[in-house]
């Protein structure tokens, strides 16, 4: 599981790492860690950082490697098309629903 630094020091290859919406992050950390679904805690990090913008800059860019790190943590199969995709379709429609999130993901990664 990623925690908190990882996903500053993720945001830092792209931006300065500054929070903007620390309780969003937080709720999401820990609604992640109550999961045994790899794809749902995903979904949480993914909407927290994506829907309700964690950080002042890179919050896209953020997110598609956070995916692409839980990915990877869960040796699971990707291609990054796919990874970008959903972040876009997920920056245009702020999705709420965790569960439709985590579906999108599956899709997307497939």
């Amino acid at each position: 599981m990623l925690t908190k630094k990882d996903i500053i020091t993720l945001n830092l290859e792209f931006h300065q790492g500054n929070i903007r919406n620390q309780n969003s992050l937080d709720f999401a950390l820990d609604q992640a860690s109550k999961t045994r679904d790899w794809l749902k805690a995903t979904a949480y990090l993914t909407r927290s950082i994506i829907v309700d913008h964690v950080f002042e800059d890179g919050n896209k860019r953020t997110a598609a490697a956070v995916i692409a790190a839980m990915v990877h943590m869960h040796d699971f199969d990707f291609n990054q098309e796919g990874i970008d995709k959903i972040v876009i379709d997920l920056a245009k429609k702020s999705p709420q629903d965790i569960r439709k999130i985590a579906r999108l993901l599956k899709h997307a990664l497939q």
